[in-house]
């Protein structure tokens, strides 16, 4: 059984800001926990635009706090997201998020991110498998 905290986690190499401050990523479960998805707790600070497209995985976002935008840029559809709201990006679909407020949403990614990744130009994060012991 794993238990952690948010907390505990915090200010650790579990805990990622991008580079320009606009949102932060804390890992709670990540590929090296063995199994089979990582875990995160991620905020998107208020009137920025975040551009992200999984190219390599599936994630699931659950928005617990915060309203905005969500823009499907393959499909060019744009939702109105608040707290409930949940989009799964199935499709590995390119999208924007434009937060209002200040989000705070948890994140599933298949497969499991090993916490190494860091975003490319397109927002893309590369497939980093971890070895089996």
């Amino acid at each position: 059984m794993i238990v952690r905290t948010t907390e505990e986690i915090t200010d650790t190499e579990r805990d990622i800001t991008s580079e320009d401050g606009q949102w932060r990523s804390k890992r709670i479960v990540l590929a090296g926990d063995r199994v089979g998805f990582s875990f995160h707790e991620t905020t998107i600070e208020a009137g920025t635009i975040n551009e992200f497209h999984y190219a390599n995985h599936i994630e699931a976002v659950w928005l617990v706090e915060g309203t905005g935008k969500l823009r499907d840029l393959d499909n060019d559809v744009v939702y109105d997201i608040g707290p409930g709201s949940m989009y799964l990006l199935n499709g590995h679909e390119r999208h924007r998020v434009e937060p209002e407020t200040r989000m705070r949403m948890l994140c599933v990614f298949n497969p499991p991110v090993t916490g190494r990744e860091v975003h490319d130009e397109n927002g893309v994060y590369p497939l980093i498998v971890e070895e089996t012991a």
